[in-house]
């Protein structure tokens, strides 16, 4: 498919746009209605009469009660998939076989063999494909890989995290109750875990061998609210560590729910210096993040601002620190590579290479042994 310029917006069709709120309205409703590049023309839900609510509150001028209609409809040049994982599949297939590009959001796939299935039919297809990593969109995240590869630490010897999930604690939303069955892949390790460490790959370099620890600290969890008993078999301890290609050891440890001492917390040592970034949970594609370093002689750490050319998107700077700014970050690297051909957002390939880490860490942590990537 040929895209307009930025004279004629890119039209957009945004499955899963709910006039009862949810994570699209916070995040992808924000971002699409300001970056001029792009068109929100047409939504769908799960029914005509859902559909022309949230059409009516959100401003949507085609709303579709199926995504049959929305792919099958010209007005859409892309199709953007914010609904649960385990529906990710059945819309993703239905855009490709419309012929139209895709933007899903993570994980791509309920796990790595449907993953490999979607990103295969996506190259049959010939179609731009987009993964919704937005962590490495941030800011903080963008400058500390520039700042590893401009030598600021020297050589990079280590790496180690330690994170709060945020969800998966003690308590659940009733919304939230599906996050609670692994089946339903979207846990602990592919969301907030997920995110994070594909932006430690983006700064210091891929995995080549993982060893790993799971477990499930809580297999009873609590409605908030009613205190209604759930179970729950989803990961809310993971403990990993492995190497990476160019010899550097890193540990990562992310714990359910949030502490009461450290909700975020990434060291990367070098043989010149050391980066410490800290922030208000694991979620890294949403966190505050403060970033400090120091080298040389000199023993302690300062904080460094990240500069204002990080934050090259003006149209998104009323929305700092929200949900919506580094999904609309992305979005713009989109457009980028939808209107001017390049590559710089991530797309299926690279959401399989992420998902086949993740099934690396699970094929340690029930085998007990290090797993080669």
């Amino acid at each position: 498919m040929d895209f307009p310029t930025a004279s004629a917006p890119v039209r957009v069709g945004l499955v899963g746009l709910s006039a009862r709120g949810g994570w699209a309205p916070q995040s992808h409703l924000p971002a699409l209605t300001r970056l001029k590049g792009y068109d929100l023309r047409a939504l769908s839900a799960s029914g005509d009469a859902s559909a022309r609510a949230a059409g009516e509150k959100y401003g949507v001028p085609l709303a579709f009660g199926s995504t049959e209609e929305l792919v099958r409809s010209d007005e859409v040049d892309l199709v953007v998939v914010s609904v649960r994982v385990p529906l990710h599949r059945e819309v993703i297939l239905a855009a490709l076989g419309a012929g139209k590009a895709v933007l899903c959001e993570w994980p791509l796939g309920n796990g790595l063999a449907e993953a490999e299935e979607l990103a295969g039919a996506a190259a049959r297809a010939g179609v731009r494909t987009f993964a919704g990593l937005q962590a490495r969109s941030a800011p903080a995240v963008r400058f500390v890989r520039d700042l590893v590869a401009d030598g600021y630490v020297g050589e990079v010897l280590s790496s180690s995290l330690v994170a709060s999930g945020r969800r998966w604690g003690p308590v659940f939303e009733p919304s939230g109750e599906y996050l609670l069955d692994k089946r339903n892949g979207g846990t602990m390790l592919t969301i907030p875990f997920g995110h994070t460490i594909d932006a430690v790959t983006m700064a210091l370099g891929e995995f080549t061998e993982v060893s790993s620890t799971l477990a499930v600290r809580r297999p009873v969890v609590h409605e908030e609210g009613t205190g209604r008993p759930a179970a729950m078999t989803v990961d809310d301890q993971i403990a990993v560590s492995g190497r990476l290609g160019s010899g550097a050891v890193v540990s990562a440890h992310f714990r359910a729910g949030l502490s009461r001492g450290t909700d975020f917390h990434w060291e990367i040592n070098g043989t010149e210096g050391d980066l410490v970034i800290t922030g208000d949970s694991g979620h890294l594609q949403q966190a505050a993040l403060t970033v400090r370093g120091g080298r040389g002689t000199d023993t302690s750490v300062a904080e460094l601002p990240v500069p204002v050319r990080y934050f090259d998107v003006p149209e998104l700077d009323d929305v700092r620190g929200l949900p919506s700014y580094n999904v609309g970050v992305q979005y713009a690297q989109v457009l980028a590579d939808l209107t001017g051909g390049s590559v710089s957002a991530p797309d299926f390939e690279h959401a399989v290479r992420r998902q086949r880490l993740l099934d690396a860490i699970e094929r340690s942590a029930s085998t007990g042994t290090r797993v080669t990537l």
